[in-house]
């Protein structure tokens, strides 16, 4: 073979190894962009079995995670670990469907008793209250943070009571109700969300 023939075959060898490597490099670079979005899926939720992120604000709590109070009187965590008050203390667990709470109830005692004079008399009334949500601690944390003009509402609802409704049972839950909107109403206009589902009394006395 001339020399003639050995240099023209070796630009063809060129051209050949060129595209080879230029399909390396693609290959390369599809089997790269297939892993970073892959990734990015990934990490954004898109696939695998990530959780979307949670809504901030107060979140129901299921009854099993209800805090009970432990032997020793004090509030244990959720559920029934060592040292905290068990299902089976409590009897035979409801069947799913009859009768219970779906959701568990946090309860709060207000520090202070509040008085107030009863409207169009000349009686007064003193009484304790402990409300209920069935949100996690966020509402009765809004409701620490904002326990003046809590405290406001409620006065001013006694202050509309009359005796009626303080000398009957039906009067009093009557009564409880209506704490329990105030209460919402002053937490909604200062947090954006009430939660508070009940007002009990704590203590109840008339003069």
């Amino acid at each position: 073979m001339s020399d003639k023939d050995d240099k023209a075959e070796t630009p063809k060898k060129k051209g050949k190894i060129g595209k080879i490597a230029l399909l390396a490099v693609g290959a390369v670079a599809l089997i790269g962009g297939g892993v970073g979005a892959g990734l990015y899926a990934s990490g954004s939720g898109l696939i695998g079995g990530r959780k979307a992120a949670v809504a901030p604000g107060p979140h129901l709590v299921p009854k099993s995670e209800q805090k009970r109070p432990s032997k020793d009187g004090k509030e244990g965590g959720h559920g029934g670990g060592e040292g905290e008050a068990k299902a089976e203390d409590h009897g035979m667990p409801t069947p799913p469907g009859e009768g219970g709470d779906r959701f568990a109830s946090n309860y709060y005692a207000m520090e202070k008793e509040f008085t107030a004079n009863l409207q169009d008399s000349v009686h007064f009334l003193q009484i304790g209250i402990a409300v209920s949500t069935p949100y996690d601690d966020t509402v009765i944390q809004n409701l620490k943070t904002n326990d003046i003009a809590v405290r406001s509402a409620v006065l001013m609802t006694l202050g509309d009571t009359t005796e009626d409704q303080v000398f009957t049972s039906d009067g009093k839950q009557a009564l409880a109700k209506k704490l329990a909107a105030s209460i919402n109403k002053v937490l909604k206009e200062k947090e954006g969300f009430g939660g508070i589902s009940n007002v009990y009394f704590t203590n109840f006395v008339v003069q």
